[in-house]
């Protein structure tokens, strides 16, 4: 691993200045109070600006005479993590918009790929299904040839930013008789379609995300992604992106660990934590010359940078893991005014440790859970045998 510094040129020096200012400028603190208060992590007006001066586009296509170079890309990632700025819904949209790019036909493209790039047009992920768990491949919701056209029914949960959005990369199972692989496709699906309801779920986190209802939902072939029955190999890409399994760039500018956000935001609420901690109270005594206090909360460094450090699915899952086991040690730290939250007063850290500690099982079940995830470095990493979940034989009498 090359911990070398990278030198700025010039060029990038000044693009850095740039889009700095750019992001001060737009992600202010309404925008982020915005974000709380709703929960989308996504901001229309912020979306179209990125939109509108090309950052979009130049992130979409990097490799294209209007994109970045490589420094550019991480400098981008950076600033707009220091920014706060909301970008969930830019995440799954540049996954998707990928996936149409690839499979979708030249009409669909047409539609779509403009207008992804200036913003106006989102894309969400309509996998999971209510009772469907990790494992998408059991869809559920049906997609039923007539003509030209599919007509679409079931539901999908966890559909995040579908409010914001205006088109579904929805998983169908289109041959209920076949292998569970053999029988899925993959549509784009507009939202404004008749037939689809949108409600609201807000997560313990705060987050809101959706269930979505289809009834009979219709839609023309040409919004069909791939091959009929061949939704498995259009679904990978996106899934292997989501689940952080596609190998780092030999530059070493990629990001190390999946999850790298959550993980800064933890750094960056412990580092919050060790000035209150260091700070002398009415008697001259800090908090930190407790050793217990000083021995966890290095404890908590460790385990992120530790975390930070590790490649692909594997920091997914030491940082998801690490959230759960730290931020309870950081409340207990911080006593019981950490249990406040952000704005309320009194809150004695503006609120972080209480949202780590809400926002960690949610974390750990972002793209599949832990347990999932834990299974696949067993299995693909490790080479070990599927796991068996049958119940155990009766002993003999």
């Amino acid at each position: 691993m090359d911990f070398s510094r990278v030198e700025l040129s010039a060029a990038d020096a000044a693009f850095h200045d740039r889009i700095r200012k750019f992001l001060d400028t737009h992600v202010t603190d309404e925008v982020r109070r915005h974000d709380r208060e709703t929960g989308d992590n996504f901001h229309e007006g912020v979306h179209l600006a990125m939109g509108a001066e090309g950052y979009l586009a130049a992130e979409f296509e990097p490799d294209s005479t209007e994109g970045w170079n490589r420094v550019r890309e991480r400098l981008w990632e950076l600033e707009k993590r220091r920014a706060q700025a909301p970008w969930v819904t830019w995440g799954t949209t540049i996954m998707v918009a990928r996936t149409v790019r690839e499979f979708g036909s030249p009409e669909l493209q047409a539609e779509v790929l403009p207008r992804v790039t200036n913003g106006e047009v989102r894309l969400c992920l309509g996998y999971t299904e209510p009772d469907g768990g990790s494992d998408v491949a059991t869809c559920k919701t049906r997609a039923v040839r007539d003509g030209d056209q599919w007509v679409i029914n079931g539901s999908k949960m966890f559909t995040t930013g579908a409010h914001n959005c205006q088109y579904v990369f929805l998983l169908t199972n289109t041959d209920p008789s076949a292998p569970k692989h053999k029988s899925l496709t993959m549509f784009l699906v507009p939202l404004d379609t008749p037939g689809i309801e949108i409600q609201g779920v807000r997560t313990v986190d705060g987050d809101r995300t959706n269930i979505v209802y289809y009834s009979d939902v219709r839609i023309d072939d040409k919004y069909r992604l791939g091959e009929v029955d061949g939704g498995w190999t259009v679904l990978m890409g996106p899934l292997n992106a989501e689940h952080g399994v596609v190998d780092a760039d030999a530059d070493g500018l990629a990001e190390v660990s999946v999850m790298e956000h959550q993980g800064m935001t933890m750094g960056a609420t412990v580092d919050r934590i060790a000035g209150i901690v260091g700070r002398e109270g009415p008697g001259g005594r800090r908090a930190l010359d407790d050793r217990s206090v000083a021995y966890r909360l290095g404890r908590s460094y460790a385990r992120i940078e530790m975390a930070l450090s590790a490649p692909h699915m594997f920091g997914r899952v030491a940082l998801a893991q690490t959230m759960r086991d730290m931020s309870p040690d950081l409340m207990d730290i911080l006593g019981s005014a950490s249990a406040l939250p952000i704005e309320t007063d009194g809150a004695i850290d503006e609120g972080g440790a209480e949202y780590l500690y809400r926002w960690a099982p949610l974390f750990g079940i972002y793209g599949g859970t832990l347990e999932v995830f834990r299974n696949m470095i067993a299995q693909h990493v490790l080479g070990l045998g599927r796991p068996n979940y049958s119940p155990p034989k009766a002993k003999a009498s």
